[in-house]
C-alpha cells in the first residue's frame, strides 16, 4: 500500500538541489516519452535556476516531504495583480498520492489570502495529467501557445519604426501600454528587465508602441498591434534559451514566424484563475502568464 503521509512546508535555499533534481527528472521522463528535449539541458542548470527562484523575495515556494525526504514542490511568482504559478513537479517515485494537488491548492491559498486579483500558469499541452489537474482546481483556458525557436531573425524594421534599449524612463509609458492590453501592469518585471539590460521598447511617430522584456520563457511582451511585435522581433539580438511563448490564435504573426525560419519546439496553454481579460493588442506570455 502506497503511504500518503506527506507533509508541506515553505520552501528554503537549502532545498534547490533537490527540487531541482526532482523537475528535471519528471520533466526529462515526460518529454522523452513524446521525443521532445528537455527544457533546461542539465541538471545543474535546473540546479542554478532554482536556486535562483529561491532567494527571490517575490517567490513564494512549497515543498512535499515522505518519509523525510522531499518529493515535491511548486512556486508562486508574486509580481503584481497577477501571480504565476509554477513549475510545479512531484517525483516519479511518488505518483498517485495526490501530493500535486496539495502543492498546487498550497499556493493557491497562499495567492487568495495575499488578495492577488488572479492567478495564471502555462502548462505543456501535451501533459494531460497536469491538464486535468488544473481544470479540476478551477483553472480556465485562456491562450493555446506554442514555443518557437530559432536564430535572431536579423531583419531591417520597417520604415518609421524605432527599436531601442529600454531605461526607466520608458517605465511608466510601458506599463501604460501593458494595462491598456491586459488590464494589470508587470512593473517588476519591467524592473527586472532594466536591471538584466534585457527591455526592449519599439516606437512609431516618437510614442512607444510595444515592448518585450526578452525574447525567451521568463520575458514577455505587449504591444499595440502586430506590427509593433514584428519590429521587436526583427531588431531582437538574442533568443535565449528554450525560446518564446507565442499564442497560435494570432494567425498573422504565427504563420509570419514561421515564413521567417523560426520553428515550432512544442504546444503549451495558458490557464487563469480570477481577473482575466481578453487582451486587447498583440502580446507574447511568458512561461508563468
Amino acid at each position: 500500500m502506497k503511504s500518503t503521509n506527506f507533509t508541506l512546508r515553505e520552501g528554503r535555499i537549502e532545498d534547490a538541489h533537490d527540487c531541482a533534481s526532482i523537475f528535471y527528472q519528471a520533466l526529462k521522463i515526460l518529454n522523452d516519452q513524446h521525443s521532445l528535449p528537455t527544457e533546461l539541458g542539465s541538471v545543474e542548470a535546473t540546479i542554478e535556476s532554482f536556486s535562483s527562484m529561491f532567494k527571490r523575495q517575490n517567490v513564494y515556494s512549497v515543498v512535499a516531504e515522505l518519509d523525510g525526504h522531499i518529493v515535491g514542490s511548486n512556486f508562486l511568482q508574486c509580481n503584481g495583480a497577477i501571480a504565476g504559478v509554477g513549475p510545479l513537479s512531484v517525483s516519479p517515485m511518488t505518483q498517485g498520492r495526490s501530493i500535486g494537488k496539495h502543492l498546487m491548492q498550497y499556493v493557491l491559498d497562499y495567492a487568495w489570502e495575499q488578495k492577488f486579483a488572479g492567478v495564471r500558469l502555462v502548462q505543456a499541452a501535451y501533459n494531460s495529467t497536469s491538464l486535468s489537474l488544473y481544470a479540476k482546481l478551477g483553472f480556465h483556458v485562456r491562450e493555446p501557445l506554442t514555443v518557437l525557436k530559432g536564430t535572431t531573425l536579423q531583419l531591417e524594421v520597417e520604415a518609421g519604426y524605432i527599436v531601442r534599449t529600454g531605461t526607466l524612463a520608458d517605465i511608466d509609458i510601458c506599463n501604460k501600454l501593458c494595462f491598456q492590453v491586459h488590464g494589470h501592469v508587470r512593473h517588476v518585471e519591467l524592473l527586472n528587465a532594466i536591471e538584466q539590460q534585457t527591455l526592449t521598447v519599439v516606437e512609431y511617430n516618437n510614442n512607444i508602441t510595444g515592448y518585450t522584456t526578452g525574447l525567451s520563457f521568463d520575458g514577455h511582451a505587449v504591444a499595440y498591434s502586430d506590427r509593433d511585435l514584428k519590429a521587436l522581433l526583427s531588431a531582437a539580438t538574442a533568443i535565449s534559451g528554450a525560446g518564446f511563448l507565442l499564442p497560435i490564435r494570432n494567425t498573422e504573426l504565427f504563420r509570419w514566424c514561421l515564413e521567417k525560419g523560426l520553428q515550432v519546439v512544442r504546444p503549451m496553454t495558458l490557464m487563469s484563475m480570477g481577473l482575466y481579460n481578453e487582451p486587447v493588442g498583440a502580446f507574447l506570455p511568458s512561461i508563468f502568464y
